[in-house]
């Protein structure tokens, strides 16, 4: 198979129904395994599968501890809600795992929850936070990615008056270690969405299940980039993809779809309970495999 880029694997482990040794236990495993480059939380304040009311992590404070006691892999949350924190609060958080990390940080946001969603509601109102409408939310998005951008690469204060947001004497010190600022990755798959995308993204990721939906939005981002005058091979492909541990070959299948149609970010979702040695396991049994197809 000819590539036109090096196709690179990592995992997700949703901080949920899980105890945070259990997450620590594969993040460090995987940190050991060249094939698996990157890994994933993430973003969410309650339960969105399984027990309800069972346990959740804060995404920024665990992928701080996990970027603490990892050395090699790239790190992120797939992807953090724009609803949840101010876009200045949320570049200072990153700003400071990114050095944590010592530079491995990639800054994955997204719109937050869609409305369709039969939970989307309930961990904003347990929380006290307001829930717009889509507009409001993705021009939120756009608006927040500017804002983040330049607390990251500005050396004087400055204000911003946006629609969404307003900020006076805005400052961002320390500086994230990468220069000039870690990769975007923005999650989505709506239209609105993907035009932010375009402008501001540095990687674009999308669920993965219906292929044919992937490459059509793939295909929708190319021509919002062409209309502003933007390579869209700048913009990297990932998709994320479930992993079953019972039908492997279903998970590699899936793989070389995404891989066929461009996506050279492969993030492989591992559920709980997690098996022992699982982070070798997807390895040799996923990831070698599909590279070598």
């Amino acid at each position: 198979m000819s590539q036109t880029a090096p196709t690179r694997f990592g995992i997700m482990t949703a901080p949920s129904q899980v105890d945070y040794q259990d997450v620590l236990r594969v993040w460090r495993e995987a940190d050991t395994i060249p094939e698996i480059e990157h890994a994933w939380l993430f973003d969410h304040l309650l339960p969105i599968f399984g027990d309800l009311d069972g346990p959740i992590y804060e995404g920024w404070t665990l992928l701080s501890a996990l970027a603490a006691q990892t050395q090699r892999l790239r790190l992120g949350l797939l992807v953090t809600s724009n609803r949840f924190r101010p876009p200045a609060m949320l570049a200072k958080i990153a700003a400071t795992v990114d050095i944590v990390s010592g530079g491995r940080l990639d800054f994955g946001i997204g719109v937050g929850s869609r409305p369709s969603h039969p939970l989307a509601r309930r961990e904003y109102e347990a929380h006290g936070l307001p829930f717009h409408d889509t507009a409001h939310a993705v021009g939120s998005l756009a608006e927040a990615c500017t804002v983040i951008r330049r607390l990251w690469t500005s050396d004087q204060p400055f204000d911003f008056h946006g629609t969404h947001h307003r900020l006076t004497g805005a400052f961002g010190n320390p500086k994230p270690l990468q220069r000039p600022h870690p990769p975007i990755l923005i999650g989505g798959r709506a239209a609105a969405t993907l035009r932010v995308v375009a402008e501001h993204a540095d990687l674009w990721n999308i669920p993965g299940g219906d292929i044919e939906d992937v490459i059509r939005r793939s295909a929708l981002l190319d021509r919002y980039c062409t209309e502003i005058g933007r390579d869209p091979a700048s913009i990297t492909r990932s998709i994320h993809l479930p992993v079953s541990y019972d039908r492997p070959g279903a998970t590699r299948n899936a793989i070389g779809e995404a891989i066929d149609a461009g996506f050279r970010h492969i993030v492989l979702g591992v559920p709980s309970p997690y098996p022992e040695n699982v982070a070798r396991w997807v390895a040799d049994e996923l990831i070698t495999p599909s590279a070598r197809a």
